[in-house]
């Protein structure tokens, strides 16, 4: 005899009414003054810890990518510039490493913890232009969009710009809707902060310049003293680092035009395109998903079967909208515009190579610029179905990551850029160091991708030199590396070891030299091997 209950009326109305009380309490929470910040934090703080787990699993065959490795190199020293960038990635790499250790899942922790405030950031941004329910909306795609959760495994200064650009674009708004000189104040601090994390921000503020001048209401704002304020206070607060750009003989810029410059102009066509075309993919995600927990509105199913276009019709509808201030929409809808369509042409017209990365910045208003459309209209479910949408996806993806970690290594077995055992290399430098000399192995010397996780992997930390580059991090220097001595450590497939081991041979004739071979087993799996060729030189007697 079958002992299959059938749930009462009772039960499954039970159900249903703890689902919808659910459902009503997130609406109000997302909604209410006194609530919605903290719903807001503590979404960003669940997002964090989820995705930290998850990019612990699936990067445990892999070391930490090299820009990582590098933030944390320039995070020993606190100076105004590291060569190539700004100081600021390299200042909080080195305030967050004074608290965690150096290791693989406080880098993934430090990407997330940046990304989730500029989520919260967002967040703020969104109130300035849309209710608070849409506002709501805006967050969980942004947590949707790959950048700030697969993409955004790697700490560098353009993720970092996901944490200063939003405050900056927050920063005018309020000045442009308040007009005061503290509000100008805020917003020049706001710049300097997103000029001292990368240079490339000069496209957001020439945006935002732009939207100050083809706004209808810029004479309001322009006649007001808040713009120029913010121009003085913005020069004030960068003359530190203009001094260092001066006296490094402006080597950053140096760096730019020499590694970014194009003769090809077909090239970088093509690099266009493929930017375009990757950025378009990563948006589609959250805003597929939106539309989704949108069109997911009781009676949906009902509607389906009986009148299937209202699914979507029923989202739009003619006339005003209160949950719009139209008037900083205009600004935000403005500066995305210029910032998704300036950079590609001018890439186009000096023959620039178009970086897929230099994207990652500069498309965090475009769910804000979608859901600000006037004709959307936003039902309190939605709330309710983007959010759920998020946390299945989050969910899945952790219960995953290991069978995907497996998969990829699988797929990649030879693939020694992301496979390669450095943190291995690293680890045994160290100890021959030690057993030679008995003292701290103090710099390494060779390319940057090679000799970054040396830096992060060993117990020591040595500092980073590369010689023949002209964009020195100012971390170390000939002086230090002849005083202390060093080991170089270079790729024997590289075409640049010829002028390597000619710089070895004139600075240290007598270095010892060798070859190591190195290579990581994961859950009992092995990755590639990868040769090295090595030199160690000793400390000045």
């Amino acid at each position: 005899m079958s002992t299959t209950s059938i749930p009462s009326p009772r039960a499954r109305a039970k159900t249903r009414l703890s689902l919808g009380r659910f459902r009503a309490w997130l609406v109000a929470c997302a909604i209410r003054p006194e609530a919605r910040l903290w719903l807001v934090i503590q979404l960003a703080i669940l997002h964090a810890v989820l995705w930290t787990f998850i990019l612990i699993n699936l990067k445990a065959a892999q070391d930490v990518h090299m820009d990582v490795a590098e933030a944390y190199g320039w995070g020993q020293k606190f100076l105004l510039g590291y060569g190539k960038h700004p100081p600021l990635s390299g200042w909080v790499a080195g305030l967050w490493f004074m608290v965690f250790p150096a290791v693989d899942w406080a880098t993934y922790a430090l990407a997330m913890a940046t990304v989730s405030v500029g989520m919260v950031i967002c967040w703020l941004l969104a109130l300035r232009v849309v209710d608070a329910r849409r506002a709501f909306l805006v967050v969980v795609m942004i947590a949707l969009y790959p950048i700030f959760n697969f993409k955004g495994f790697k700490y560098n200064p353009d993720l970092l710009q996901l944490v200063t650009l939003p405050l900056l674009v927050l920063a005018y708004l309020n000045a442009f809707e308040k007009r005061s000189w503290q509000s100008g104040v805020l917003l020049g601090l706001a710049g300097a902060l997103a000029l001292m994390t990368k240079y490339w921000v000069l496209t957001m503020i020439g945006a935002i310049g732009l939207a100050a001048l083809i706004h209808p209401e810029r004479l309001r704002f322009l006649s007001s003293p808040a713009p120029w304020v913010a121009i003085a206070t913005l020069v004030v607060a960068m003359i530190p680092h203009i001094v260092w750009l001066a006296d490094t003989h402006f080597v950053a810029l140096t760096y730019a035009g020499d590694t970014y410059s194009l003769e090809d102009g077909h090239l970088a066509q093509q690099l266009v395109l493929g930017y375009a075309l990757h950025n378009v993919a990563l948006l589609a995600l959250p805003v597929a998903l939106a539309a989704l927990a949108i069109a997911l509105v009781p009676p949906c199913f009902t509607l389906l079967l009986r009148a299937p276009l209202r699914v979507v019709t029923r989202a739009w509808a003619r006339g005003v909208n209160p949950g719009v201030d139209l008037s900083q929409a205009l600004n935000v809808w403005i500066i995305q515009i210029i910032v998704a369509v300036g950079p590609p042409l001018g890439a186009l017209a000096f023959s620039i190579y178009m970086k897929t990365d230099w994207g990652i910045s500069l498309f965090f208003l475009v769910p804000l610029a979608l859901v600000a459309i006037p004709a959307l209209r936003v039902q309190g479910a939605a709330l309710f179905n983007i959010a759920a949408i998020w946390l299945v996806l989050s969910v899945a993806t952790l219960a995953a990551s290991p069978w995907i970690a497996a998969r990829e290594m699988a797929a990649n077995a030879g693939n020694t850029a992301t496979y390669g055992a450095r943190s291995e290399l690293a680890r045994e430098l160290t100890q021959a160091w030690h057993t030679r000399f008995g003292s701290r192995w103090a710099v390494v010397a060779g390319t940057m991708e090679t000799i970054q996780p040396m830096v992060f992997y060993s117990p020591d930390h040595p500092a980073a030199f590369t010689p023949n580059e002209p964009w020195s991090s100012g971390l170390t220097s000939l002086d230090d590396v002849k005083k202390y001595g060093f080991i170089g450590v270079f790729d024997p497939t590289d075409g640049r070891l010829p002028a390597f081991e000619k710089w070895v041979s004139e600075i240290a004739p007598n270095a010892e030299r060798m070859v190591m071979t190195t290579r990581r087993f994961t859950h009992g799996k092995a990755g590639p091997a990868m040769t090295w060729n090595v030199y160690i030189a000793p400390p000045a007697k």
